[in-house]
């Protein structure tokens, strides 16, 4: 189906709802969660889910997995999408249930969600059935990309956080951070790791992938994006990127 709403449809007798909608640029959809699990696909534009433990850039080709009841929020920059929305039970057997994770779509993953939004919603035929249980296979199967920020929950580091997710820059100092909370360089690098599961230098390198993912796929030149992050030249800075994605940043950039 295109262009519903999960609520009109969430408590059919089906494993798997799928559902195709298009979103305006900069269309925001406020906080919210379903009982169903969802994979949202962007065919399509740039898209930003956000809740309270981290934030997650999904580039089009890619797919963010929300385990049911996450609340969560979703900034969309000129998307189409596709979701399957699955009963918890049996999500609870394809992918991690407890975070949102991003995740690559294979082509056969990618054909086969544009072609679930064309089922009946109550499918019935042996042929649709086998489509939607391939899919699920390809969904549990798929690798999961470095696009996630986990955020901490201690008001003045989230707070620190939140204002270099605004302009990020690769050297930003540790000490500069440890002196704003009243901390020691190594008391701070403890504290940071225990509040997001990385290391000081690992979260302020996955940030600057994150934004710079934002500014290629909206064309901006890659030397200009490396020289915004605090990178001495663009090899420097492509050289890192793909450490991280495993894409060159011209992968994500519009031809």
């Amino acid at each position: 189906m295109r262009n519903g709403k999960i609520d009109d449809l969430d408590r059919l007798d089906r494993e798997v709802v799928a559902l195709g909608n298009d979103y305006v640029q900069g269309f925001v959809l406020p906080q919210h969660q379903h009982r169903r699990a969802q994979l949202l696909y962007g065919a399509t534009g740039l898209m930003h889910v956000s809740t309270r433990d981290g934030e997650w850039v999904v580039p089009p080709q890619h797919a963010v997995w929300i385990p049911p009841e996450i609340l969560h929020a979703v900034r969309f920059a000129g998307v189409t999408t596709r979701s399957l929305y699955i009963e918890p039970a049996c999500a609870a057997r394809l992918r991690n249930m407890s975070r949102c994770e991003v995740m690559a779509v294979s082509p056969l993953l990618r054909q086969l969600l544009l072609e679930a939004v064309d089922l009946p919603p109550l499918y019935e035929s042996a042929r649709d059935r086998a489509l939607t249980d391939l899919m699920l296979l390809e969904v549990a199967s798929m690798p999961v990309r470095a696009f996630e920020i986990p955020l901490p929950q201690q008001p003045a580091l989230l707070t620190l956080c939140q204002a270099f997710l605004l302009a990020p820059a690769i050297h930003d100092p540790a000490e500069r951070w440890a002196k704003a909370m009243f901390m020691s360089g190594s008391s701070f690098r403890r504290h940071f790791r225990q509040q997001t599961g990385m290391s000081f230098s690992t979260w302020r390198q996955r940030a600057c992938v994150v934004s710079a993912l934002a500014m290629l796929l909206t064309g901006t030149p890659v030397n200009e994006v490396a020289l915004s992050l605090g990178y001495d030249n663009g090899s420097s800075f492509a050289t890192m990127f793909r450490r991280v994605t495993g894409q060159p940043p011209s992968f994500y950039h519009p031809s």
